[in-house]
Protein backbone atom coordinates (compact mmCIF):
# COMPACT_ATOMS: atom_id res chain seq x y z
CA UNK A 1 0.00 0.00 0.00
CA UNK A 2 2.81 2.28 0.88
CA UNK A 3 4.34 1.70 -2.57
CA UNK A 4 1.02 2.54 -4.13
CA UNK A 5 1.26 5.31 -2.24
CA UNK A 6 4.62 6.46 -3.12
CA UNK A 7 4.25 5.85 -7.16
CA UNK A 8 0.72 7.85 -6.94
CA UNK A 9 2.67 10.82 -4.81
CA UNK A 10 5.95 10.58 -7.72
CA UNK A 11 3.21 10.41 -10.55
CA UNK A 12 1.28 13.86 -9.26
CA UNK A 13 4.38 15.21 -8.55
CA UNK A 14 5.51 14.39 -12.11
CA UNK A 15 2.17 15.76 -13.70
CA UNK A 16 2.47 19.15 -11.93
CA UNK A 17 5.99 19.78 -13.09
CA UNK A 18 4.94 18.49 -16.51
CA UNK A 19 1.93 21.16 -16.58
CA UNK A 20 3.95 23.95 -14.31
CA UNK A 21 6.86 23.58 -17.24
CA UNK A 22 3.81 23.78 -19.65
CA UNK A 23 3.02 26.75 -18.25
CA UNK A 24 5.92 28.24 -18.34
CA UNK A 25 6.34 27.63 -21.60
CA UNK A 26 3.35 28.92 -22.83
CA UNK A 27 4.03 32.39 -21.03
CA UNK A 28 7.56 32.33 -22.78
CA UNK A 29 6.24 31.45 -26.46
CA UNK A 30 3.66 34.11 -26.14
CA UNK A 31 6.16 37.16 -25.68
CA UNK A 32 5.37 39.86 -28.62
CA UNK A 33 8.45 41.53 -29.97
CA UNK A 34 7.17 45.03 -30.71
CA UNK A 35 9.11 44.88 -34.25
CA UNK A 36 8.09 45.10 -37.58
CA UNK A 37 6.25 42.66 -39.56
CA UNK A 38 8.43 40.69 -41.35
CA UNK A 39 11.94 41.60 -39.15
CA UNK A 40 13.54 38.85 -37.90
CA UNK A 41 13.26 38.41 -34.00
CA UNK A 42 16.54 38.96 -32.16
CA UNK A 43 19.01 35.66 -30.81
CA UNK A 44 17.92 34.88 -27.66
CA UNK A 45 19.61 31.89 -25.39
CA UNK A 46 18.25 29.20 -24.40
CA UNK A 47 18.00 28.96 -20.95
CA UNK A 48 16.39 32.65 -20.65
CA UNK A 49 13.67 32.65 -23.09
CA UNK A 50 11.68 35.99 -23.17
CA UNK A 51 8.60 36.58 -21.55
CA UNK A 52 6.62 39.40 -20.08
CA UNK A 53 6.82 38.85 -16.60
CA UNK A 54 10.62 38.59 -16.74
CA UNK A 55 10.59 41.98 -18.53
CA UNK A 56 8.50 43.46 -15.71
CA UNK A 57 10.61 42.38 -12.77
CA UNK A 58 13.74 43.19 -15.11
CA UNK A 59 12.47 46.62 -15.70
CA UNK A 60 11.88 46.87 -12.01
CA UNK A 61 15.74 45.79 -11.24
CA UNK A 62 16.89 48.27 -14.09
CA UNK A 63 15.98 51.19 -11.76
CA UNK A 64 15.98 50.23 -8.63
CA UNK A 65 19.66 51.44 -6.89
CA UNK A 66 19.74 48.57 -4.24
CA UNK A 67 21.66 46.68 -6.95
CA UNK A 68 24.61 48.93 -6.53
CA UNK A 69 26.50 48.11 -2.89
CA UNK A 70 26.37 51.77 -1.19
CA UNK A 71 22.66 52.12 -3.20
CA UNK A 72 23.65 55.11 -5.06
CA UNK A 73 23.54 54.12 -8.19
CA UNK A 74 20.90 51.72 -10.55
CA UNK A 75 21.38 50.52 -14.03
CA UNK A 76 19.81 53.58 -15.42
CA UNK A 77 22.54 55.93 -13.81
CA UNK A 78 24.07 55.81 -16.78
CA UNK A 79 21.64 54.43 -18.91
CA UNK A 80 18.86 57.09 -19.49
CA UNK A 81 15.50 56.58 -21.71
CA UNK A 82 15.55 60.65 -23.12
CA UNK A 83 19.22 59.71 -24.50
CA UNK A 84 18.56 56.90 -25.72
CA UNK A 85 19.85 54.32 -22.61
CA UNK A 86 22.54 56.65 -22.58
CA UNK A 87 24.27 59.56 -20.76
CA UNK A 88 25.74 62.91 -21.67
CA UNK A 89 28.90 62.01 -19.92
CA UNK A 90 31.99 61.88 -21.53
CA UNK A 91 32.69 58.57 -19.51
CA UNK A 92 30.86 56.81 -16.79
CA UNK A 93 31.29 57.35 -13.17
CA UNK A 94 30.54 54.36 -11.02
CA UNK A 95 29.04 54.36 -8.14
CA UNK A 96 32.32 55.06 -6.05
CA UNK A 97 32.81 57.97 -7.41
CA UNK A 98 35.55 56.27 -10.28
CA UNK A 99 35.61 57.61 -13.85
CA UNK A 100 35.49 55.08 -15.99
CA UNK A 101 37.61 55.38 -19.41
CA UNK A 102 34.52 54.72 -21.68
CA UNK A 103 31.42 56.40 -23.02
CA UNK A 104 28.41 54.03 -21.56
CA UNK A 105 26.90 52.88 -25.15
CA UNK A 106 23.45 53.19 -26.06
CA UNK A 107 21.06 50.15 -25.07
CA UNK A 108 18.66 50.73 -27.80
CA UNK A 109 18.45 48.01 -30.21
CA UNK A 110 21.24 46.14 -28.14
CA UNK A 111 19.09 42.95 -28.56
CA UNK A 112 20.27 42.65 -32.09
CA UNK A 113 24.07 43.34 -31.28
CA UNK A 114 26.75 40.53 -31.85
CA UNK A 115 28.53 41.26 -29.45
CA UNK A 116 28.73 43.37 -26.45
CA UNK A 117 31.05 46.29 -24.82
CA UNK A 118 32.92 48.54 -27.25
CA UNK A 119 36.01 46.42 -27.88
CA UNK A 120 35.36 42.23 -26.63
CA UNK A 121 34.14 39.91 -28.83
CA UNK A 122 33.84 36.88 -26.82
CA UNK A 123 31.10 38.75 -24.87
CA UNK A 124 28.33 38.04 -26.96
CA UNK A 125 25.13 37.28 -24.73
CA UNK A 126 23.92 40.12 -22.26
CA UNK A 127 23.97 37.28 -20.11
CA UNK A 128 27.05 37.29 -19.58
CA UNK A 129 27.89 41.37 -20.62
CA UNK A 130 25.62 42.16 -17.32
CA UNK A 131 28.03 40.67 -15.04
CA UNK A 132 30.24 43.69 -15.59
CA UNK A 133 28.92 46.53 -14.14
CA UNK A 134 27.42 43.95 -11.09
CA UNK A 135 30.75 42.67 -10.04
CA UNK A 136 33.30 44.19 -12.29
CA UNK A 137 36.05 45.47 -9.28
CA UNK A 138 38.21 47.74 -11.95
CA UNK A 139 36.59 49.78 -12.48
CA UNK A 140 33.79 50.00 -10.23
CA UNK A 141 30.22 49.98 -11.10
CA UNK A 142 27.47 48.70 -9.43
CA UNK A 143 30.33 46.88 -6.71
CA UNK A 144 28.69 43.93 -5.42
CA UNK A 145 31.79 42.07 -5.55
CA UNK A 146 32.29 41.42 -1.03
CA UNK A 147 28.84 42.80 -0.81
CA UNK A 148 26.51 39.97 -2.32
CA UNK A 149 24.51 38.70 0.79
CA UNK A 150 23.72 41.92 1.57
CA UNK A 151 22.22 43.19 -1.83
CA UNK A 152 20.36 40.02 -2.26
CA UNK A 153 18.43 40.46 1.12
CA UNK A 154 17.42 43.66 -0.13
CA UNK A 155 15.21 42.01 -2.88
CA UNK A 156 13.65 39.29 -0.62
CA UNK A 157 10.41 41.51 0.10
CA UNK A 158 6.67 40.74 -0.40
CA UNK A 159 6.91 42.80 -3.73
CA UNK A 160 10.04 41.62 -5.48
CA UNK A 161 9.33 38.13 -4.46
CA UNK A 162 5.49 38.23 -5.93
CA UNK A 163 7.54 39.33 -9.28
CA UNK A 164 9.78 36.81 -9.11
CA UNK A 165 7.38 34.20 -8.46
CA UNK A 166 5.83 35.48 -11.95
CA UNK A 167 8.79 34.92 -14.27
CA UNK A 168 10.91 32.43 -12.62
CA UNK A 169 8.02 30.46 -10.25
CA UNK A 170 9.95 28.59 -7.69
CA UNK A 171 13.63 29.21 -7.79
CA UNK A 172 15.23 31.10 -5.50
CA UNK A 173 15.81 34.09 -5.42
CA UNK A 174 19.87 34.59 -6.84
CA UNK A 175 21.73 37.10 -8.85
CA UNK A 176 21.00 34.24 -12.15
CA UNK A 177 17.93 35.29 -11.66
CA UNK A 178 18.46 38.66 -11.46
CA UNK A 179 20.94 38.48 -14.12
CA UNK A 180 18.25 37.13 -16.58
CA UNK A 181 15.25 39.29 -15.97
CA UNK A 182 17.73 42.53 -16.40
CA UNK A 183 18.93 40.62 -19.77
CA UNK A 184 14.95 40.34 -20.78
CA UNK A 185 14.26 44.12 -20.15
CA UNK A 186 17.18 45.03 -22.02
CA UNK A 187 16.55 42.84 -24.72
CA UNK A 188 13.29 44.22 -24.72
CA UNK A 189 14.23 47.77 -25.72
CA UNK A 190 13.85 47.37 -29.30
CA UNK A 191 13.28 50.86 -31.64
CA UNK A 192 11.58 50.68 -34.87
CA UNK A 193 9.65 53.18 -35.16
CA UNK A 194 11.12 56.28 -36.44
CA UNK A 195 10.53 58.37 -39.93
CA UNK A 196 13.23 56.44 -41.72
CA UNK A 197 10.84 53.34 -40.46
CA UNK A 198 8.30 54.54 -41.41
CA UNK A 199 9.64 55.97 -44.95
CA UNK A 200 11.43 52.42 -45.51
CA UNK A 201 9.19 49.94 -44.15
CA UNK A 202 6.05 51.23 -44.16
CA UNK A 203 5.67 53.21 -47.78
CA UNK A 204 4.90 56.54 -46.23
CA UNK A 205 6.66 58.83 -48.47
CA UNK A 206 6.40 62.18 -46.84
CA UNK A 207 7.61 60.85 -43.62
CA UNK A 208 11.24 62.30 -44.22
CA UNK A 209 12.21 65.18 -46.22
CA UNK A 210 13.87 66.13 -49.71
CA UNK A 211 16.85 67.27 -47.55
CA UNK A 212 16.76 63.60 -45.47
CA UNK A 213 16.10 61.59 -49.08
CA UNK A 214 19.50 63.28 -50.29
CA UNK A 215 21.07 62.61 -47.17
CA UNK A 216 20.29 58.98 -46.72
CA UNK A 217 21.53 58.26 -50.88
CA UNK A 218 24.62 60.29 -49.64
CA UNK A 219 24.70 57.96 -46.31
CA UNK A 220 24.33 54.73 -48.70
CA UNK A 221 26.91 55.87 -51.50
CA UNK A 222 30.20 54.61 -51.88
CA UNK A 223 31.48 57.94 -52.06
CA UNK A 224 30.98 58.47 -48.16
CA UNK A 225 31.16 54.28 -46.99
CA UNK A 226 29.27 55.01 -44.24
CA UNK A 227 26.80 52.13 -44.70
CA UNK A 228 30.28 49.72 -44.66
CA UNK A 229 30.32 49.70 -40.95
CA UNK A 230 26.94 51.28 -40.50
CA UNK A 231 24.44 49.07 -42.76
CA UNK A 232 21.47 47.17 -42.37
CA UNK A 233 18.21 47.58 -40.44
CA UNK A 234 19.98 48.49 -37.31
CA UNK A 235 22.39 50.76 -38.81
CA UNK A 236 25.47 48.63 -37.33
CA UNK A 237 27.27 45.74 -38.96
CA UNK A 238 27.57 43.88 -35.39
CA UNK A 239 24.42 42.78 -35.78
CA UNK A 240 22.73 39.07 -35.06
CA UNK A 241 19.37 37.78 -35.47
CA UNK A 242 17.40 34.14 -35.32
CA UNK A 243 17.51 34.41 -39.22
CA UNK A 244 21.20 35.12 -39.43
CA UNK A 245 23.75 32.09 -40.06
CA UNK A 246 26.97 34.18 -40.29
CA UNK A 247 28.99 34.77 -36.91
CA UNK A 248 30.17 37.82 -38.12
CA UNK A 249 32.01 39.84 -34.80
CA UNK A 250 33.14 43.08 -36.54
CA UNK A 251 35.78 45.70 -34.75
CA UNK A 252 37.37 49.40 -36.81
CA UNK A 253 40.42 51.53 -36.02
CA UNK A 254 38.59 54.70 -37.30
CA UNK A 255 41.50 56.73 -37.26
CA UNK A 256 40.82 58.86 -34.29
CA UNK A 257 44.06 58.32 -32.33
CA UNK A 258 47.90 58.13 -33.43
CA UNK A 259 49.46 58.75 -30.56
CA UNK A 260 53.29 60.55 -31.46
CA UNK A 261 52.45 59.28 -34.94
CA UNK A 262 53.34 55.54 -33.60
CA UNK A 263 49.94 53.98 -34.80
CA UNK A 264 48.93 53.77 -31.14
CA UNK A 265 45.80 54.55 -29.54
CA UNK A 266 46.32 55.97 -25.92
CA UNK A 267 47.65 52.90 -23.37
CA UNK A 268 44.83 53.33 -21.08
CA UNK A 269 42.37 51.80 -23.78
CA UNK A 270 44.04 49.85 -27.17
CA UNK A 271 40.86 48.30 -27.95
CA UNK A 272 40.40 44.59 -29.19
CA UNK A 273 43.82 44.07 -29.32
CA UNK A 274 43.48 44.48 -24.90
CA UNK A 275 42.01 41.19 -25.40
CA UNK A 276 43.00 39.40 -28.98
CA UNK A 277 47.06 40.82 -27.80
CA UNK A 278 47.34 41.07 -31.52
CA UNK A 279 48.81 43.84 -32.88
CA UNK A 280 46.31 44.53 -36.03
CA UNK A 281 43.31 44.79 -33.08
CA UNK A 282 45.10 47.85 -31.55
CA UNK A 283 42.57 50.40 -31.77
CA UNK A 284 39.76 48.85 -33.07
CA UNK A 285 36.31 49.12 -31.50
CA UNK A 286 33.15 47.85 -32.44
CA UNK A 287 30.35 50.39 -34.33
CA UNK A 288 27.87 51.54 -32.79
CA UNK A 289 23.67 51.24 -33.98
CA UNK A 290 23.12 54.91 -35.46
CA UNK A 291 19.51 54.76 -34.29
CA UNK A 292 18.39 57.75 -32.51
CA UNK A 293 21.79 58.63 -32.58
CA UNK A 294 20.74 62.02 -32.33
CA UNK A 295 20.34 61.95 -28.39
CA UNK A 296 23.33 59.44 -27.88
CA UNK A 297 25.89 62.35 -27.18
CA UNK A 298 28.79 62.61 -26.87
CA UNK A 299 30.49 59.85 -29.29
CA UNK A 300 33.17 57.77 -29.67
CA UNK A 301 34.22 54.51 -27.59
CA UNK A 302 35.90 57.68 -24.98
CA UNK A 303 32.95 60.21 -25.38
CA UNK A 304 35.59 62.37 -26.99
CA UNK A 305 33.60 64.12 -30.27
CA UNK A 306 31.00 66.34 -28.64
CA UNK A 307 28.60 66.73 -31.66
CA UNK A 308 27.60 64.75 -34.65
CA UNK A 309 28.73 67.90 -36.89
CA UNK A 310 32.14 66.66 -35.79
CA UNK A 311 31.83 63.33 -35.96
CA UNK A 312 31.26 64.10 -39.89
CA UNK A 313 33.85 66.22 -40.41
CA UNK A 314 36.51 63.36 -38.75
CA UNK A 315 35.82 61.02 -41.34
CA UNK A 316 35.36 63.54 -43.80
CA UNK A 317 39.55 64.19 -42.99
CA UNK A 318 39.83 60.23 -42.82
CA UNK A 319 40.45 60.69 -39.58
CA UNK A 320 41.61 63.01 -36.73
CA UNK A 321 44.34 65.00 -36.10
CA UNK A 322 45.26 65.87 -32.65
CA UNK A 323 47.06 68.71 -33.04
CA UNK A 324 48.29 69.52 -28.97
CA UNK A 325 48.37 67.62 -25.77
CA UNK A 326 48.99 64.01 -24.40
CA UNK A 327 47.69 62.34 -27.23
CA UNK A 328 49.07 64.38 -30.26
CA UNK A 329 49.63 62.72 -33.28
CA UNK A 330 47.79 62.08 -36.62
CA UNK A 331 44.89 59.80 -36.83
CA UNK A 332 44.83 60.23 -40.85
CA UNK A 333 47.66 58.46 -41.40
CA UNK A 334 47.63 55.38 -38.69
CA UNK A 335 48.29 52.70 -40.58
CA UNK A 336 46.09 50.50 -38.79
CA UNK A 337 43.02 52.47 -40.06
CA UNK A 338 40.23 50.99 -42.14
CA UNK A 339 40.14 50.97 -45.61
CA UNK A 340 36.70 52.75 -45.32
CA UNK A 341 38.09 55.37 -43.81
CA UNK A 342 39.60 57.21 -46.57
CA UNK A 343 38.10 60.65 -46.44
CA UNK A 344 35.59 62.43 -48.26
CA UNK A 345 34.53 66.71 -49.45
CA UNK A 346 31.02 67.70 -48.75
CA UNK A 347 29.62 70.81 -49.59
CA UNK A 348 27.47 72.50 -46.64
CA UNK A 349 23.83 71.97 -47.89
CA UNK A 350 25.29 68.07 -48.37
CA UNK A 351 26.62 67.89 -45.03
CA UNK A 352 23.30 68.83 -43.81
CA UNK A 353 21.74 66.66 -45.42
CA UNK A 354 23.27 64.10 -44.09
CA UNK A 355 22.78 65.40 -40.59
CA UNK A 356 18.76 65.51 -41.59
CA UNK A 357 19.13 61.89 -42.50
CA UNK A 358 20.42 60.75 -39.31
CA UNK A 359 17.98 62.69 -37.55
CA UNK A 360 15.52 60.93 -39.08
CA UNK A 361 16.39 57.79 -37.34
CA UNK A 362 15.25 59.20 -34.03
CA UNK A 363 12.55 57.17 -32.24
CA UNK A 364 10.52 60.03 -29.89
CA UNK A 365 7.75 57.32 -29.14
CA UNK A 366 10.69 54.94 -27.89
CA UNK A 367 12.69 58.14 -25.51
CA UNK A 368 9.75 58.65 -24.40
CA UNK A 369 6.87 55.77 -24.15
CA UNK A 370 5.78 54.54 -20.39
CA UNK A 371 6.12 51.03 -21.19
CA UNK A 372 9.95 51.26 -20.12
CA UNK A 373 9.54 53.39 -17.17
CA UNK A 374 9.46 51.94 -14.11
Amino acid sequence: MLNKLTHTAAYVALIMMLVGCDSVKKRESSYQWPIIAGFPKPQVPENNPMSAAKVALGKQLFFDKNLSFNQQQSCESCHLQALAFSESLTVSIGTTGEPHRRNAPALVNIAYNKTLTWAHDGITTLERQILLPMFGESPVELGITGHEAEVLARFNNPAYQKLFERAFEDQVLSFELIVKALASYVRSLISLNSPFDRYAYYGDDNAISASAIRGMNLFFSERLECHHCHGGFNFTQSTGHEQQLIDRRPFHNTGLYNVNNTNSYPKEDIGLAEISTLPKDHGRFRAPTLRNIQYSAPYMHDGSVATLSEVIDIYAAGGRNVEHGQYQGDGRVNVLKSQFIKGFVLTPEEKQDLLEFLNTLTDEEFLTTKQHQR
